[in-house]
């Protein structure tokens, strides 16, 4: 395997005014695009310091909340203690961005409704392309993280 990797440009719902930067904010209405870019994704709860994944294809609505169908008891008793969630969307490609969202959830019946309070789509820094640029053709990440990230909100 080469230590050089395909570059992953950033997607053209990244705002182009941050180009340049570690972080390019997307606007909250953009995550409906985000999510049609990925497959499943994985949903995060934690109460009592144990963490519960499961797979998950939430769907964006109208005014940027996020819709999960059924995730399962288990999630939603987690939800009653602690309403912070994740939801985790791997990459499309290799070497590509993950996408995670994360907000507060509410049950509704056996679904949940999370409202994403922060966004964003992350790579490692050795990911990125062999040059030393990072997605936009710009200097990786000069931050303590070293890591390519984009907020997407």
């Amino acid at each position: 395997m080469s230590d050089s990797c395909e570059e992953s440009p950033a997607p053209p719902y990244a705002d182009a005014r941050y180009r340049g930067r570690v972080s390019i904010p997307v606007a909250p209405a953009d995550l409906a695009t985000a999510l049609r870019d990925r497959g499943p994704g994985y949903l995060l709860t934690t109460t009592d310091g144990r963490v519960k994944v499961v797979t998950v294809e939430p769907d964006a609505e109208p005014g940027g909340t996020l819709h999960v169908t059924a995730p399962g008891r288990g999630s939603l008793r987690n939800i009653t203690a602690n309403r912070r969630v994740t939801l985790l969307f791997p990459p499309v490609e290799h070497h590509g961005y993950t996408l995670l969202v994360d907000g507060d959830a509410e049950a509704v019946g056996d679904d949940l409704v999370v409202t994403p309070d922060s966004a964003v789509l992350h790579r490692p820094a050795h990911h990125a392309p062999a040059d030393g640029t990072g997605a936009t053709g710009a200097p990786a990440s000069s931050t303590a993280c070293g890591d390519d990230c984009h907020p997407v909100a």
